[in-house]
Order: structure tokens, then C-alpha cells, then sequence
């Protein structure tokens, strides 16, 4: 838990002796594996979560990326799932049952909204969503009943924070697992097992892979959470994720602390000139000292990474869409965290057939910054916005 990230990055269970020293890990793209006789198979199910049996439960490929996901989360172990989604619900359905009370904060990420509020109601499993920046009404929700506290901090489109080390203490006093979602800070940017937090899911298609090629979810907690996990929602629901993928993300980890801080310096360095610019409205990022949380981001991250909102001052959705067709430099896209800049303005969810409206002002635009020139980025929005 204490190596070096130059360590973890770029040695950390590359057992490379085993493999004829290969600088790059070999990808294990094997389903199965065999025994040389019947000692060895029954020792091997005696401990299925520490043998190598059947790629759906263990990969080499695979445990070398957990070795560093954990170790880049101080975390005891970690298992790597198919998709962010995946991870999301493992982790929340390894601790609840029928019954059950879940506090979650408001506007979570869309399907860990539909895992509580749509998939978990069908088994009984009830649920309060709360302003997560305010403790005292985190606390007001909790029931007799309540065993999980969902946490964002920040979310990704209006990055409200809470505060880890007073949720966490909350949760431990009344017996509730906590869980966060870390993927707007990476690894990099902050901890939440340090703070107290149970369990830390990631959205890995993001930073830690960076390189918009791998879909996959990252769950890292003490190695009792994890062998719950591995021996109930992982091996039984089979969301894993494939050794060539892993590979992959073993190869986006190379670069993650280049690229967090290239990211880190280009939003900050945009959203600066967004706040100074007169059609500007709002600029909501964590770096910001007008972000009305930033003694609190201070306090528990130790960074900011490349995603953030703005309002422009547009009077109606036609000129809100007019800004957006204006922009050559950004990506039309969900998702984020690769080499590429996107912006996803919230008109683009008004007017979708069969869809009601988004309850998000027209005029906010949720912005990556990549690892493109950030100057040259600028260029691009500066002069979509003379337009309005």
C-alpha cells in the first residue's frame, strides 16, 4: 500500500521472470486451465479465489491490473468487471438484501439510478435520495433498515462533493457500508479508503484506461468485501472483463499520471478563461476558487482532472444549439476521460422523442478537456462563443 506510483504504474505485478522477460505482460487469452493431477484440482477449489481455474474467477492478465488497482487505491484487493455499470452493481448488490433502506445522493449516475430506484425496488429494497452535500440530511435518512450509503464526490455534471470523512464516521456509527464513486478523480486525485470509505468502484473506461478503447468497472475494498463479491456477484452474474482488455487498461496505467496532470493543467487553464469571459455565466470545476465547495475538494482531493460545466448566456435553446455547432475542436460524445475533447451541451437532451426534457438548464455544456493543446482548444470555444 506505501510503493511508489512509478512502481505501481509500470512494475507492480509484472512478475516478469515468469514470463521470459517480457517487459509487457503477456495476455492470457485462455477460458480455462489444467491440473496435473487430482491433489492439485481439489486444492486449487479449496481456494477458487486464489487459483487459477476458469477465466470467468481468475486470469493472470487480470490479477496483474487488481495488483494495481488496488495498490493504487490502498486498498487490500480489487476486481475488474466488464463495464462501470457492472462494477456499480456488484458492489451495491453484495449489500443489500430484500428488506433493506439504501441512502444514495441525488442525481446519481443514470444507471446506478435505475440499479436502485428501478432494479432493486423489484426485490424490495427501499430508497432516499439526499443532498449529499449536506451531512445532517444524510443522517436524518438513515432507518433501521438503511445497510448502504451511495456516494458521488464529485458527480459528473454539477460536482456537488460530500464530505468522505463525516459520511463515512455516520455510516460506521449506525453499521451502514459506504460506496463511492471515483472516477471523476482517479486514483490519483483522491482515496476515499483513506477517508473511511468501505468500498471505491471506478468506472475504468475512463482515466484508467484513458485511451477510449475499453469498456470496464473497477471495484476495490478490504479483501473480505472482495472475496463477497468475488464468490457471490462476480462469479455468479460473470461481468468480467477479458485478459486482452485487461491488457489494454495495463497499458493506459503506463501513462495515467502524465495524462491526469496534462488533463488537470488544460481544464483548469480553460475553465479560468471561460469564468473571465463575459457570455460565461457559470464555470463549475473543483479547481476553482469560486466553486462553492472548494475548501472541502481541498481537504479530500488532490486533484481536478479534465471535466467540468459552464453556462454560457444563451436566451433561448437556439442559441444554446448555435454555440454547440459552432465548436470544430469537441466531440459530440457520452463519456469521457480519453485522449480526445468532447462537450455534451444539455439541449441535446431536449426534444428526444419519448423522452422527457432534461431538468438541467439549456444553457449548461458539460466539457472535457483532452490532451489536445489546450490554446488550441480555446481558439475553438472563443470563437464559438462571439456568436452569441
Amino acid at each position: 500500500m506505501n510503493r511508489h506510483l512509478s512502481d505501481i504504474l509500470i512494475h507492480l505485478g509484472e512478475d516478469r521472470e515468469n514470463y521470459y522477460n517480457a517487459v509487457s505482460p503477456p495476455v492470457m487469452q485462455t477460458s480455462n486451465f489444467a491440473f496435473p493431477d487430482l491433489a492439485t484440482f481439489r486444492a486449487a477449489f479449496a481456494d477458487e479465489a486464489g487459483n487459477h481455474i476458469y477465466t470467468r474467477g481468475n486470469n493472470p492478465t487480470v490479477a496483474i491490473l487488481r495488483k494495481k488497482l488496488a495498490a493504487l487505491e490502498k486498498t487490500e484487493d480489487a476486481l475488474v468487471f466488464g463495464s462501470g455499470s457492472a462494477a456499480v452493481a456488484a458492489a451495491v448488490l453484495s449489500q443489500v438484501k430484500a428488506g433493506d433502506h439504501v441512502i444514495c445522493v441525488a442525481n446519481p449516475y443514470t444507471w446506478t439510478k435505475n440499479l436502485i430506484a428501478g432494479f432493486l425496488a423489484r426485490f424490495g429494497v427501499t430508497h432516499t435520495y439526499v443532498d449529499g452535500r449536506n451531512t445532517e440530511e444524510i443522517a436524518a435518512a438513515v432507518q433501521d433498515n438503511t445497510t448502504l450509503l451511495m456516494l458521488e464526490s464529485p458527480n459528473s455534471l454539477v460536482f456537488h462533493l460530500q464530505d468522505l470523512r463525516a459520511c463515512a464516521d455516520l455510516a460506521k456509527a449506525n453499521g451502514i457500508t459506504t460506496i463511492i464513486d471515483n472516477s471523476h478523480c482517479s486514483p490519483l486525485f483522491q482515496n476515499p479508503a483513506d477517508l473511511g470509505i468501505d468500498i471505491v468502484v471506478h468506472s475504468g473506461t475512463k482515466y484508467l484506461n484513458g485511451h477510449s478503447d475499453v469498456v470496464c468497472g473497477v471495484v476495490c475494498a478490504a479483501k473480505a468485501n472482495i472475496e463477497k463479491i468475488f464468490y457471490g456477484e462476480y462469479m455468479t452474474l460473470g461481468a468480467i472483463i477479458s485478459p486482452h482488455n485487461a491488457a489494454l487498461i495495463i497499458r493506459g496505467l503506463r501513462t495515467l499520471e502524465i495524462r491526469m496532470q496534462r488533463h488537470e493543467e488544460s481544464a483548469l487553464y480553460i475553465a479560468k478563461k471561460l469564468e473571465a469571459h463575459p457570455k460565461v455565466t457559470e464555470v463549475l470545476h473543483t479547481g476553482l476558487d469560486s466553486f462553492a465547495q472548494r475548501d472541502l475538494a481541498k481537504s479530500q482531493m488532490r486533484g481536478n482532472g479534465g471535466l467540468f460545466s459552464f453556462h454560457i448566456d444563451a436566451k433561448n435553446i437556439e442559441q444554446a444549439e448555435a454555440f454547440f455547432h459552432r465548436l470544430e475542436r469537441f466531440l459530440l460524445a457520452v463519456s469521457w476521460g480519453g485522449h480526445e475533447s468532447l462537450v455534451i451541451p444539455t439541449v441535446a437532451f431536449y426534444n428526444i422523442p419519448g423522452m422527457p426534457d432534461s431538468p438541467i438548464p439549456f444553457t449548461m455544456m458539460r466539457m472535457f478537456v483532452g490532451l489536445e493543446d489546450p490554446a488550441w482548444l480555446w481558439e475553438d470555444i472563443e470563437n464559438a462563443l462571439r456568436g452569441l
